[in-house]
């Protein structure tokens, strides 16, 4: 399985800008579809954003929609979480994902197999 490592994280006031990245070890991840989670302070881990393998297809959770944008760079097997306009209630741990796909774009945790550790977002008020 890919290994995944978050960064890009931290502090930011509300109405700010964080853009989190996610590098993977090998170029299967060229071959995965991609998402993000997240996990507030005594929340289950949410659905925030996945992508297609090809970049072609996003969704988003309605909480971020329009506000954050997912993406991704094959060549550099990386792929990152746009986050503007933060709010309070975006702060938690932020984690992304990986599968194996042909196509399509998930939104499930147990559609993914390869997870990273996780970067810590705060948006103080």
């Amino acid at each position: 399985q890919v290994q995944l490592v978050e960064s890009g994280g931290g502090l930011v006031q509300a109405g700010g800008s964080l853009r989190l990245s996610c590098a993977a070890s090998d170029s299967t991840f060229s071959r995965a579809s991609m998402g993000w989670f997240r996990r507030a302070p005594g929340k289950e881990r949410e659905f925030v954003a996945g992508i297609s393998r090809s970049g072609g297809f996003t969704i988003y959770a309605d909480s971020v929609k329009g506000r954050f944008t997912i993406s991704r760079d094959n060549a550099k097997n990386t792929g990152y979480l746009q986050m503007n306009s933060l709010k309070p209630e975006d702060t938690a741990a932020y984690y992304c994902a990986a599968r194996p796909a042909l196509s399509g774009v998930f939104n499930r945790e147990a559609d993914f197999t390869s997870w990273g550790q996780g970067t810590q977002v705060t948006v103080s008020s």
